[in-house]
């Protein structure tokens, strides 16, 4: 392994997925390049078709036709995802990466007990483990993430739990093999928040006890504060901004990350204050406008924005955005040092 790769658990750089359908090519992933470290959180946020889930299936490899990955690379612990064969790829989902979907209901096999389920996604991956051990495991799995009478629990069928419970068999399952890397698409979406706030509690606690990285995709920005350490903002298919949770909700510097926010709803809000919701309508992807992809929606909007694509300016520690606001902004900056 690398001596560069030696923290990273995960990176992926210029990473580009495209649907070529009927109407054209869609670039559902035009270019994203992030890194996970050892027990890491990173919150993967944007409105719906932004391209988090796509890039999400594209590491499993778990991507449909006619989804294509057509270039960048996927780096697992200095190993090269992209390039394993099927049988590495079948090693490499549950051992050591997993995946929470969003609807357990569909995710679930309706006709399989909970336990049967739980014993076969361990007995997939481990072949070696008898059904005893396996039994053992999954009632151990049932524990951490807080079902109450387990083994009563295990004989019965998915339609027998509530949404929360069955979010939380999902993550049973997800972690059954002791990935160390578990990707989260949505797991909160539609569960109430009363169960949510325990979903992101119990997700905060086992992540803890067991120092996996998370990829954590959602489109709510409130969750992210509660769980990650770390954010990419999506919009059509691009990272607009990259920061720390502090930087993302405390020094946006970029105008859809500051339209997110102002569109969420917060506990110190004054009474007359509103939500600002941002205008127009996201991207048409098999067509997109020349220049920053956001400008037609943009309040700050200039000419160059409607003609250039804006390159990443680096903000310090880790805070990056692609916005030409930022690049005006560095220049002045420079002129000023340069004039002092």
């Amino acid at each position: 392994m690398n001596n560069i790769n030696e923290n990273k658990l995960l990176e992926i750089k210029d990473l580009r997925v495209s649907f070529f359908t009927p109407a054209g090519e869609v670039k559902a992933v035009a270019g994203i390049s992030y890194d996970l470290g050892y027990g890491e959180v990173m919150g993967i946020v944007g409105e719906s078709g932004s391209g988090k889930s796509v890039e999400a299936y594209s590491i499993m490899g778990l991507l449909q036709s006619p989804g294509e990955i057509i270039g960048g690379s996927i780096t697992f612990e200095g190993e090269d995802v992209l390039a394993y064969s099927d049988n590495q790829m079948v090693d490499f989902r549950g051992n050591k990466v997993a995946m929470i979907f969003q609807n357990p209901m569909t995710c679930l096999n309706p006709v399989y007990t909970i336990g049967n389920q739980l014993t076969e996604a361990l007995r997939a991956h481990n072949k070696d483990i008898s059904a005893a051990d396996a039994h053992k495991k999954a009632v151990e799995m049932l524990e951490l993430v807080g079902i109450n009478n387990i083994e009563k629990r295990m004989k019965q069928y998915p339609h027998e739990f509530s949404g929360g419970m069955r979010q939380r068999v999902m993550i049973a399952m997800g972690l059954i093999c002791s990935p160390k890397l578990l990707i989260a698409d949505e797991p909160t979406t539609a569960l109430d928040v009363t169960i949510q706030a325990q979903i992101l509690e119990l997700m905060k606690d086992l992540q803890k006890k067991t120092k996996m990285g998370i990829i954590f995709i959602t489109h709510n920005l409130g969750v992210v504060a509660e769980i990650c350490d770390k954010v990419s903002v999506m919009y059509a298919g691009r990272i607009v901004e990259q920061g720390s949770v502090n930087d993302i909700f405390y020094k946006p510097a970029h105008p859809y990350t500051l339209g997110l926010l102002r569109s969420m709803p917060r506990v110190d809000a004054e009474e007359y204050e509103r939500l600002i919701p941002i205008e127009g309508t996201p991207v048409d992807m098999c067509c997109p406008p020349e220049g920053c992809l956001f400008a037609p929606r943009c309040e700050s909007c200039m000419q160059i924005c409607l003609k250039k694509s804006p390159p990443y300016v680096e903000l310090g520690d880790g805070h990056r955005s692609a916005c030409w606001l930022r690049v005006q902004e560095n220049m002045n900056n420079k002129e000023e040092q340069a004039n002092g």
